[in-house]
């Protein structure tokens, strides 16, 4: 990425809300999970790799950002989306399967779908409550209407 496109980038992220930072993760993600599919089909074992290590991350990132003690049912369905896609995850590259990283691409942009809408809606005070999104399997997963998202880089050191 050009020196211009990371400041942009960092700009975007700075004034973003909450629920943009978790947009742009679930963004992050999309990216690997397409580039790690995509590695699979031309057999390049290093870029799944690396790729699959980043998705990782970044489904960690998504996990420590959860309230398990007062986020409720909301939380609970969302710690419990993250463990799916990281065993799925998994399950793809024992497996090889680039098709099975997209079908859960599929579900990361339904679930990104919910909490971009969520984060267009203005807050009426202290008493709102957002319900997060459960995932949703969707039909099949075609990437001709999506933009390329690139991978937005970050550490697990705190």
């Amino acid at each position: 990425m050009t020196e211009t496109g990371l400041s942009y980038r960092k700009s975007a992220i700075e004034g973003a809300s909450s629920i943009g930072l978790m947009i742009a993760l679930f963004d992050t993600l999309v990216g690997d999970f397409r580039r790690a599919a995509d590695a699979l089909r031309k057999n390049d074992i290093e870029t799944r790799c690396s790729e699959l290590n980043h998705a990782t991350l970044v489904l960690g990132q998504l996990e420590n950002w959860l309230d398990m003690k007062n986020g409720g049912e909301s939380a609970a369905t969302l710690a419990r989306f993250y463990a799916y896609l990281r065993a799925k995850m998994m399950q793809a590259a024992v497996t090889q399967s680039a098709i099975l990283l997209e079908a859960q691409i599929d579900m990361i942009l339904h679930v990104r779908s919910a909490w971009q809408q969520l984060d267009t809606v203005p807050a009426t005070g202290p008493e709102t409550q957002i319900e997060a999104p459960a995932p949703q399997p969707r039909a099949s997963y075609s990437s001709a209407h999506e933009p390329d998202i690139e991978r937005v880089r970050f550490s697990q050191s705190a």
